[in-house]
């Protein structure tokens, strides 16, 4: 069975993803990138390899997600999935079911930063990066490996606002909401709530392993895993645009990412016009 970390994309999925898998799959509580293996993303080519779909349609592989999730889960295992999906069903296909997900903890992020980041990660500009947020129909893929993958790991992702409520107005699946705030200020305790959840939805009667927790913390802190990808690269990062043999700092700013003092006021005005109402119910606003 499935649980789901789930987020709109630049919110803090990989730092999530960093903490869980240090923490259940290492031996030490010391931070390794291979680690972040053990938490694949969904959909991507591989579980799409043994479906019919047409690689240059963007969204054919929708039919099958369920079927994907389907055959993952047939070694009867306890899974991670990463994933930008919304939660949703297009096209009359739903993206995940109460048979195949156990939960999902759900991490969301201050648009305000939200779109300073994504701005950095897709090297675009403020107007672009704000359009990128706000389109109710935008979906991402393999950019780097288009040619080869087509649209096979296609992720629906649709604005900040529909998929933040896609997630937590379903009441399929258990769902833990995390901000992404809150984990960065208060990192023990929010980290602690995420492991006491999943213990609750696997049924998980072990001791939590403290000391495990507080060393993975250490070795998990941006400036740790900014260290990593600066001596050992990172695989997510995207190729710059200017210079394809050099990439795009994936770690760029982290905590210094202030909407406050980066973003100009007038997309400061925007967004908070269109996302009023959610800001609001996460006192963002």
């Amino acid at each position: 069975m499935i649980i789901w970390i789930a987020s709109y994309p630049k919110s803090g999925n990989t730092w999530l993803r960093a903490l869980l898998s240090t923490y259940y799959f290492s031996k030490d509580g010391v931070f390794d990138q291979n680690l972040l293996k053990e938490i694949d993303q969904f959909p991507t080519s591989k579980y799409m390899k043994d479906f019919d779909f047409d690689k240059k349609i963007p969204g054919d592989t929708i039919k099958h997600w369920i079927k994907a999730q389907e055959k993952a889960n047939s070694d009867k295992k306890l899974k991670f999935f990463k994933t930008h999906n919304v939660f949703a069903k297009l096209n009359n296909y739903d993206f995940t079911n109460r048979q195949n997900s156990l939960g999902v903890i759900y991490v969301v992020r201050d648009p305000r930063n939200v779109i300073t980041s994504v701005k950095n990660h897709y090297q675009l500009n403020d107007d672009q990066a704000f359009q990128w947020i706000t389109n109710e129909k935008n979906y991402i893929y393999n950019v780097q490996r288009f040619e080869e993958l087509g649209y096979s790991d296609f992720q629906y992702i649709s604005s900040w606002g529909t998929h933040y409520k896609s997630w937590t107005v379903q009441k399929k699946i258990p769902i833990k909401l995390i901000k992404y705030e809150d984990l960065l200020h208060s990192t023990y305790a929010v980290f602690l709530e995420v492991i006491e959840f999943i213990n609750k939805i696997t049924n998980n009667k072990e001791r939590i392993d403290k000391n495990k927790i507080k060393k993975t913390l250490r070795h998990t802190t941006f400036e740790a895993l900014k260290a990593n990808e600066k001596n050992h690269g990172f695989s997510e990062s995207m190729p710059m645009r200017t210079d394809k043999s050099k990439r795009v700092p994936f770690f760029n700013l982290g905590p210094k990412n202030d909407w406050k003092k980066i973003l100009d006021v007038s997309y400061i005005e925007k967004i908070e016009n269109i996302f009023e109402k959610s800001l609001k119910d996460l006192n963002y606003k």
